[in-house]
């Protein structure tokens, strides 16, 4: 792990994987996660040759917490872990709740993007004509409609709600199969633990920054090529936030995985990173 600062004196937690002189690919996590959260077959970033760089968003391990954080602050936080590793430009993707931030960095900061790819990633809670809790699994409704009243409602409902206490509590049966791989099921863990290893502050600040304020940047000025990918079966970020996204963001593909749920992330991302690397 290494530590950065940012400039208001924050620590940012950072990790890298795979090639350490390979190419640079920055990952933004999903909700709740780590900087221990990443595609866990590791040989798949020595076949890329990819040097992997992942973060813990602030609240999250051991990155400082940083209260009324919204989804574009994610933006220069990566920017300057980028400039902290010597990073010029380079693709960036996340997963879920992590995919807001990467576009959020993409948005700001074009000129430090190659490419950007979102999976199975949520969009803003003001989208405009997106019904944005249809067909989502019960307890992200529950925490949408807390957020949207405020943080302190937020914080009552995972007071009352103790029963999401590992990564397979948090996805619904149809998710099982993917977790049940034991390399998955490892490194989901693991991350999740170090996420809420300081306490569950930074899980309420990741929820309420995407369930209950605006983003603080339109994804419809992102320029940069972008990819989505979103599974048909998806009841923790349905579909149709993946659908909304492709038809806000000009520069986007839209790629949608008709026998997918939301796990199905991870068979997904060797293609993703192909296309970030710009192979494909």
């Amino acid at each position: 792990m290494r530590e950065v600062k940012a400039a208001d004196g924050r620590t940012l937690a950072v990790e890298e994987w795979g090639e350490p002189d390979g190419n640079p690919v920055v990952y933004t996590h999903g909700t709740p996660m780590s900087r221990l959260a990443r595609y866990p077959y590791p040989e798949l970033f020595t076949d890329l040759g990819i040097r992997l760089i992942t973060y813990d968003r602030p609240g999250f391990g051991h990155s400082t917490p940083h209260r009324g954080r919204r989804v574009v602050d994610a933006a220069d936080d990566i920017r300057t872990i980028a400039d902290a590793l010597g990073l010029d430009r380079f693709p960036i993707f996340g997963v879920s709740g992590g995919g807001p931030h990467a576009l959020a960095f993409a948005a700001r900061h074009p000129g430090r993007v190659t490419r950007a790819a979102s999976l199975a990633s949520l969009a803003p809670c003001d989208a405009q004509g997106l019904d944005w809790t249809a067909g989502m699994m019960e307890s992200n409704r529950r925490s949408s409609d807390a957020a949207l009243i405020g943080r302190d409602a937020l914080v009552k409902l995972f007071a009352e709600d103790e029963e999401s206490q590992s990564p397979a509590a948090l996805l619904p049966p149809a998710e099982q199969a993917v977790l049940a791989q034991p390399e998955v099921q490892a490194m989901l863990r693991t991350a999740f633990a170090e996420a809420v290893r300081p306490g569950k502050e930074g899980w309420i600040d990741d929820e309420f920054a995407l369930y209950g304020l605006p983003w603080g940047f339109d994804p419809a000025t992102i320029g940069v090529p972008v990819r989505i990918w979103h599974g048909s079966l998806d009841t923790v970020v349905p579909a149709t936030h993946g659908r909304w996204l492709a038809a806000h963001i000009p520069s986007a593909t839209l790629i949608e995985a008709d026998d997918a749920g939301h796990a199905g992330h991870f068979a997904a991302t060797p293609a993703m990173l192909r296309w970030l690397l710009g192979d494909v």
